[in-house]
């Protein structure tokens, strides 16, 4: 009788035993991850003018008025108390970089920008300015020198603001933000100078 009511009693720790980690497994289980929940939870950015990976309209560059596109910001994460835009060109001559010791050419950098932004205005400036590589604020078109060049807007959403005594280089934004980001949008667009005479 003993032995049948150890057998019970083990066959009992054996099935809720099971239940139970069965029951944790399905809890812990992370939710389901589609293309359409990706989406919906990740920032973007976008131009108005031209698509991501698309060539940028020459009224952007120095070749036209040399204003700055329409941007358009959505899919803000929960937290954002402010943005970070900063555009680049990784594309410079070799040359450049050697001669001016950069990596890239800095074309725009603002911050502070309000967490309710949802369009970045064409010619327009929202936030506060930062220095390009010509070490002045604002916006610096498209210009390469010598053949077609990728151009990197970059957009920060941040938990905080960002402070400096006086007016930062994109670098200098950036690794302020590293600790406040809570997620990046990236949007590339291309250009190529048809004369360069």
């Amino acid at each position: 009788m003993r032995q049948a009511f150890l057998l019970l009693g083990i066959m009992s720790f054996i099935v809720y035993g099971g239940a139970f980690f069965a029951f944790s497994k399905k809890a812990e289980a992370p939710p389901e991850i589609t293309q359409d929940n990706i989406s919906s939870m990740s920032l973007t950015l976008q131009a108005a003018a031209f698509t991501n990976g698309g060539v940028i309209p020459s009224q952007y560059s120095c070749d036209g008025e040399g204003i700055s596109p329409e941007l358009h910001i959505d899919n803000v994460p929960e937290g954002t108390e402010s943005f970070v835009l900063v555009m680049d060109d990784p594309d410079i001559p070799e040359s450049v970089k050697i001669e001016r010791g950069i990596e890239t050419f800095d074309h725009w950098v603002l911050y502070n920008i309000p967490s309710d932004t949802k369009i970045v205005p064409e010619g327009g400036t929202v936030g506060t300015g930062g220095l390009n590589s010509r070490g002045l604020l604002g916006y610096v078109g498209a210009c390469p020198p010598d053949r077609e060049h990728r151009y990197i807007f970059r957009l920060y959403a941040l938990s905080g603001a960002l402070n400096f005594l006086k007016a930062p280089t994109l670098r200098e934004v950036e690794e302020a933000a590293k600790g406040m980001t809570l997620e990046t949008a990236i949007l590339m667009g291309r250009y190529e100078r048809k004369n360069t005479n």
